[in-house]
């Protein structure tokens, strides 16, 4: 039983992302303070030597890198968040700010080339953040984050520079037709 449970307290926080309080954590598990105190004792000596580590206070409970693997973590994220982000990145950005949620396929349209790394550099730096495609489940919407528009000192996306004018552009320039559709239809 015990070993149930601290298997379904680390799924929980690892798909948390983050802490939790035991409370709610208790409470998603359906066991009482006791067990829960339990399985999280449990878990704890399961993680050890693992890269992983528990972290509880006296009211909450979080999935950590564990201080033997922490300093190589920090490095890997130094190297890869350390450089700028480029005139790349800084066109993707204003990409989705001034278009709004755009797919992957919509960014590579605008700038002309593959977008894929620059993406993934703005993820991680948490400028950007991803969500499922109502309109297609295959491919992903990308949207400014909150921290991206404070970082920008904005409320909302329409108080950027020049933003009716360049949303108005970018739409006139997404309507025009392609080259390979316009070749098709000289005579």
């Amino acid at each position: 039983m015990h070993n149930e449970t601290s298997a379904r307290a680390e799924a929980f926080l690892f798909s948390e992302g983050g802490m939790l309080t035991l409370h709610k954590l208790a409470q998603l598990l359906e066991v009482d303070e006791p067990q829960l105190r339990e399985a999280l004792q449990t878990l704890s000596e399961r993680l050890e030597g693992t890269g992983l580590t528990l972290i509880r206070t006296e009211t909450e409970v979080s999935l950590a890198v564990a201080k033997e693997t922490s300093s190589a973590v920090q490095r890997a994220y130094e190297r890869e968040l350390g450089h700028e982000i480029g005139d790349a990145g800084l066109e993707v950005l204003a990409v989705v700010l001034y278009r709004g949620p755009s797919t992957r396929a919509q960014i590579d349209y605008i700038r002309g080339v593959n977008t894929s790394s620059s993406i993934r550099n703005l993820l991680a730096r948490g400028l950007l953040e991803r969500t499922g495609n109502p309109e297609d489940g295959r491919e992903y919407l990308y949207r400014p984050t909150v921290e991206l528009l404070s970082h920008l000192g904005v409320r909302d996306v329409t108080e950027l520079p020049n933003y009716a004018e360049i949303v108005a552009e970018l739409r006139a320039f997404e309507s025009q037709p392609t080259e390979s559709s316009s070749e098709n239809t000289q005579v």
